[in-house]
C-alpha cells in the first residue's frame, strides 16, 4: 500500500480528516489507560487501546475488539535494582516480559482483565481494560481494616509492602494525573478502612494530587505521608531505606483543608514572647491609644484633601529610617525627586522641596539622610494596574525586606480603572490583607475621604471624620487593623496648621478617640505635638 492509502486507512480508523494533525497523549476516559488517547486538532480524540472516539462531546466505539486480557504474560523475578523480591513480585503479579515490565490487574471477581506496560525508556501503555477501574493490588487487599496505604505508582506499592507486609498497600492506575478520578471510582473501598494514607511523590504533581484525593474524603479520615530524603517510596527502597517508608506511614499527617489549623499545634507561637511593638510612633498620643507599630498589620490613613496625609506619612517614614528600619515608599501622586526631597526636609529640618537650593546645600542634606537609610521608591506616577502595586510591594518585602512600606495612595490606585469603585475597593482590600499576612509587612495606607452631606462643617474645615465617611466602601474600615484620622480646619487660626489626631479603629487593644494635636511647621516640615483638648460634641454638624 502506498504512503497515500496508509494514511487514508490511518484517518478511517482514528476518525480523523486528513487536515487533521496530533497534538498530545492524554489519558483515556474509557479504559483507563494513561498515555494511549491521542488529541487532534479538529478537537477529536481517538483511544489506540480501546478504540474509543470522541467528537465534540460524542463518543463512538470504534470496531469490535477485545475488551480485556485472559492470561498472565511473563515471569516474577527479583528486581535487585529495585530492591524487591522475586516473592514480592509473585504477589503483586509484577512480571518481566523480555524488556518490559507488566502489572497485571485485575476485575472486582479476581480475574485479570489488564495489564499496564513500562518499557525501558520509562514509556506506559495498556493491553486489556481496566473494566472496575480496580486499583494495583486491590485484589490483595480486604473491604475493610484499619489503615490504607495508596501510592502513585505500582511499584511504590510493591515496595511498602516490602517495608510493611502486614499491612494492606495498593496504587492508583494513572499516576498523580488521575488520581483524583481513580480514587472517585473507588471511594466504596475507602469507606471500609478507618485511615486512609495517601503516599505519593514527593513532588509538586505528587503533592497537588495528595490535597486533591485527600479532599474527596470525609474530614479527619486522611493522612499524608511525606518522605524528607527520597522521591517516592521505590527510590527509599532501592536505598535500603525501609525505616523511612515505614516512619513515614506511621507519621503521616491528618489532611485538614486549606485555613484549617490545630490550636493544640500553636503552643510555641502563643508562648514565645514578644517585644509589645517593633517601633514607637514618633507622637506621645498614637502610642497611647494604639501601643506602637506593629509587624503584620495595615493601617489606614485618612484625611480630608489637603490635610496633610502625605506629609503625615512622611515624617512617620523618616522617623522610622532615621531609627534603621528598612522601609519602601510609593507615593503614586509625586515624582520620585518630590517624595526625596520631602522626605529629606523632614529629615533635615529644611524645606527644600521649596525654593532655590544649591547644589552643596542638597548634597549635604542628601548626605545627612538618603544617603544613610535603607529607602526604596516606586519609579512611576499615576495610576497603575493594581495587580503591578501588589507585586511591587510583595518584591520590596521578600526581595529587599521592607518591613514597613507606605502606599499613599488608594483612590489613585484605581482611578484608571473602569467598573465599580466601591467592588474594586472590596478587591484591592482584600488582597492588600492576605498580602500584609503573607509577608509580615506593617503597612501604611492613605485613603480619601467621601464628602460629607454637611458643607458647612466639611473635612477641609476641621470637621470631625468618622470610619463611615471612608470613600467607596466598608472594607477599608473593616479589613484595616488601624485607622488613624487627621482633622485639620485649613481656614483656622495659626494658618490652619493645627490638626487632631484621632484614632477612628484600634484591632490591637480598641482604645479610640482623639490622642493629640499637631502643628506643622512649613519652615522645618516636621510636626509638633501637643496634648489633646477635651472637645465637645455636636451631632448637627460633626456628621
Amino acid at each position: 500500500m502506498d504512503s497515500l492509502g496508509v494514511l487514508i486507512m490511518q484517518s478511517l480508523q482514528t476518525g480523523s480528516n486528513l487536515d487533521s494533525e496530533f497534538l498530545y497523549h492524554e489519558p483515556c476516559p474509557n479504559c483507563g489507560s494513561s498515555d494511549a488517547n491521542s488529541r487532534y486538532t479538529d478537537g477529536h480524540s481517538y483511544c489506540f487501546v480501546c478504540h474509543n472516539y470522541e467528537s465534540e462531546g460524542e463518543i463512538h466505539h470504534h470496531h469490535t475488539v477485545e475488551k480485556t486480557i485472559t492470561s498472565i504474560k511473563g515471569q516474577p523475578i527479583r528486581l535487585a535494582k529495585r530492591g524487591l523480591s522475586e516473592e514480592v513480585c509473585r504477589k503483586f503479579r509484577i512480571h518481566k516480559d523480555g524488556d518490559v515490565l507488566r502489572f497485571h490487574y485485575f476485575d472486582k471477581t479476581g480475574q485479570i482483565v489488564a495489564a499496564k506496560i513500562k518499557t525501558k525508556q520509562k514509556d506506559f501503555h495498556w493491553e486489556g481494560r481496566n473494566i472496575d477501574h480496580q486499583l494495583f493490588g486491590q485484589n490483595l487487599v480486604p473491604d475493610s481494616g484499619t489503615r490504607l496505604t495508596i501510592y502513585e505508582g505500582e511499584l511504590d506499592a510493591a515496595s511498602g509492602y516490602a517495608a510493611m507486609p502486614t499491612w494492606p498497600h495498593v496504587s492508583v492506575p494513572n499516576g498523580a494525573a488521575g488520581a483524583k478520578k481513580d480514587l472517585q471510582r473507588v471511594l466504596e473501598l475507602t469507606q471500609g478502612y478507618e485511615t486512609i494514607v495517601l503516599f505519593f511523590d514527593n513532588d509538586s504533581a505528587g503533592i497537588q494530587a495528595a490535597q486533591d484525593c485527600a479532599a474527596l474524603l470525609p474530614p479527619g479520615k486522611a493522612k499524608i505521608a511525606r518522605l524528607e530524603k527520597y522521591k517516592d517510596a521505590s527510590d527509599a527502597l532501592q536505598q535500603g531505606d525501609t525505616e523511612a517508608i515505614r516512619r513515614a506511614i506511621y507519621d503521616a499527617k491528618t489532611y485538614r483543608p486549606d485555613g484549617i489549623v490545630d490550636a493544640k499545634s500553636l503552643l510555641s507561637l502563643v508562648t514565645t514572647p514578644e517585644p509589645p511593638c517593633a517601633y514607637e510612633y514618633p507622637f506621645k498620643g498614637l502610642n497611647e491609644k494604639l501601643h506602637g507599630i506593629r509587624y503584620g498589620t495595615l493601617t489606614a490613613i485618612t484625611a480630608g484633601t489637603g490635610s496633610g496625609k502625605t506629609s503625615f506619612c512622611r515624617h512617620l517614614a523618616a522617623d522610622l529610617l532615621q531609627k534603621g528600619e528598612r522601609v519602601g515608599f510609593l507615593e503614586l501622586e509625586a515624582s520620585n525627586r518630590n517624595t526625596a526631597l520631602g522626605l529629606m526636609s523632614c529629615a533635615v529640618g529644611k524645606p527644600l522641596h521649596i525654593g532655590e537650593h544649591d547644589e552643596t546645600e542638597l548634597n549635604t542634606a542628601f548626605s545627612n539622610s538618603i544617603a544613610n537609610w535603607s529607602l526604596y521608591l516606586f519609579d512611576g506616577f499615576g495610576s497603575y494596574d493594581p495587580d503591578i502595586i501588589y507585586s511591587r510591594i510583595e518584591f520590596l518585602a521578600t526581595g529587599l525586606e521592607c518591613r514597613v512600606i507606605f502606599l499613599d495612595h488608594l483612590s489613585i490606585l484605581l482611578s484608571g480603572l473602569d467598573g465599580d469603585e466601591r467592588r474594586m475597593i472590596d478587591s484591592v482590600m482584600t488582597k492588600l490583607r492576605s498580602l500584609v499576612e503573607r509577608t509580615g509587612i506593617a503597612l501604611f495606607l492613605v485613603s480619601h475621604l467621601r464628602r460629607t452631606h454637611n458643607d458647612n462643617h466639611a473635612h477641609e474645615e476641621g470637621g470631625r471624620v468618622s470610619l463611615s465617611q471612608l470613600r467607596g466602601s466598608h472594607s477599608i474600615a473593616q479589613i484595616s487593623d488601624t485607622v488613624i484620622a487627621l482633622e485639620r480646619d485649613q481656614q483656622g487660626g495659626s494658618g490652619g496648621s493645627a490638626t487632631t489626631m484621632r484614632v477612628l479603629k484600634n484591632r490591637y487593644s480598641g482604645e479610640t478617640g482623639a490622642c493629640g494635636t499637631l502643628d506643622y511647621n512649613l519652615n522645618t516640615c516636621r510636626f509638633t505635638e501637643h496634648e489633646a483638648e477635651p472637645e465637645s460634641f455636636n451631632p448637627a454638624t460633626d456628621f
